[in-house]
């Protein structure tokens, strides 16, 4: 990663695109400091102690922080992912918008991302709306503007202009920049919480709150994660795949072996987040009607450190890796594309039995994947349960925010690489 970092900065153009990068990045920090007028931040920031492990913890790490203080980036990227995981819902349920996807090529995927764009804002006007009523009702903002309509608009759009604004600075990475616009905000987002982690980790142990054991434990368990995540994000199934000859006029064309491949984690993070935030759902609905989920019954079954909460937590992830990979991967469309082109997997006839043995196959590969998730995401939940420690019981030290980071990395390395590679072919062409 550093190597590819280094080639790529001797290179003027390159080297153009990673500061603009960093620019934007820099931009986005800055607003992430500004709060929304007419919000008491040190209340809500007391309001958020007690909601770590809640749907709106997640939202705060996701956002590095802005959630909790209201900031005019206080939404983040979380409007622009749920439009996203909408339009690819309803691209597989809706027959036209399918044929906007795949008919009609590159035009079709613009107005598919305009579309996005849309849901984008209103998606974020209902959010900036929900946050309002949320500070509203709780006495979070300052006496003056509590129940004042013009100043409840002004926040609300306030909100929803920032999530707008971070969604057009993610399409200037990608045009201008290194490319993964919106991975590489996030990124930023949860590697911002890093040092205020290792500082609070250090008073934790000043303090006596944290054995310096168990925080050696975590470092060694969070670098296994990330040696793992590294060898399962490039592990794919190759299935071989033969086509077969024909003569067009006096060419022959086909005859040649490749594979098919297929990702083990096709699903990415994504099952993670959907679980993590349907796992939380019961601390939330109970946080926000003023309950106490920090002892008693409530906090042994639904809390983030029990092995009630581990085990739902697990098994939430088994089911959203196979509905996110069934969404994605179709075997029937594959063996017909196989078929059309005259392709066929040895030992299998085209048609039905290729189709069969590439939904055997996905079965096996998505198992191993949701597993390989759920072994990341509840390792540092029991963890927290057998070392009773309450300082290591915060959203921020789940496997969501490592595999963020490394898989962001490891696709900026190759977007690097590829840069680099186009460039150096160029070179020998001229």
């Amino acid at each position: 990663m550093l190597q590819t970092l280094r080639n790529a900065w001797r290179i003027e153009d390159l080297r153009r695109k990673i500061l603009f990068t960093l620019m934007i990045i820099l931009l986005y920090r800055v607003g992430n400091a500004i709060p929304v007028p007419g919000v008491n931040v040190p209340a809500l920031q007391t309001y958020f102690a007690s909601l770590q492990n809640t749907v709106l913890g997640l939202y705060n790490v996701m956002s590095g922080g802005a959630f909790s203080q209201a900031t005019i980036f206080a939404l983040s990227i979380q409007p622009y992912i749920n439009a996203s995981i909408i339009m690819q819902l309803l691209c597989i349920a809706i027959p036209a918008l399918e044929r906007l996807q795949k008919e009609e090529g590159e035009e079709g995927r613009k107005k598919i991302a305009s579309i996005t764009r849309y849901v984008t804002v209103g998606i974020g006007l209902l959010m900036g709306f929900g946050y309002y009523m949320i500070m509203a009702n709780n006495g979070l903002l300052e006496s003056a503007y509590q129940g004042n309509i013009p100043m409840a608009i002004v926040i609300i759009l306030t909100f929803t202009s920032g999530s707008a604004l971070i969604m057009w600075l993610g399409e200037q990475i990608n045009e201008f920049g290194i490319g993964n616009g919106i991975s590489i905000i996030l990124f930023a987002s949860i590697v911002s919480r890093m040092p205020s982690s290792v500082i609070s980790s250090v008073s934790n142990i000043i303090s006596g709150n944290l054995q310096w054991w168990v925080l050696v434990l975590m470092l060694l368990g969070a670098l296994a994660i990330i040696v793992l995540i590294v060898f399962v994000n490039d592990a794919e199934r190759r299935i071989p795949v033969q086509y077969a000859k024909r003569v067009v006029g006096r060419k022959m064309y086909g005859g040649q072996s490749t594979y098919l491949p297929m990702k083990v984690n096709m699903s990415g993070v994504m099952p993670i987040i959907f679980a993590q935030s349907i796992a939380s759902l019961p601390a939330t609905v109970a946080a926000l009607a003023g309950a106490n989920t920090q002892t008693g019954w409530f906090s042994k079954v639904f809390g983030p450190t029990s092995i009630v909460y581990a085990i739902l937590y697990f098994l939430l992830i088994l089911f959203f890796a196979y509905f996110y990979s069934t969404i994605q991967f179709d075997p029937i469309e594959v063996s017909n594309n196989l078929k059309k082109n005259g392709g066929y997997i040895p030992g299998f006839r085209p048609g039905k039995p290729t189709s069969e043995f590439i939904h055997r196959v996905l079965n096996k590969i998505t198992l191993f994947g949701a597993i390989y998730l759920g072994i990341i995401a509840v390792v540092p939940i029991l963890v927290s349960h057998f070392s009773n420690s309450s300082s290591l019981t915060g959203i921020s030290l789940g496997g969501t925010s490592i595999i963020i980071v490394v898989g962001v990395a490891l696709e900026t390395a190759r977007a690097l690489e590829a840069e680099m590679m186009m460039r150096n072919y160029k070179g020998f062409l001229d």
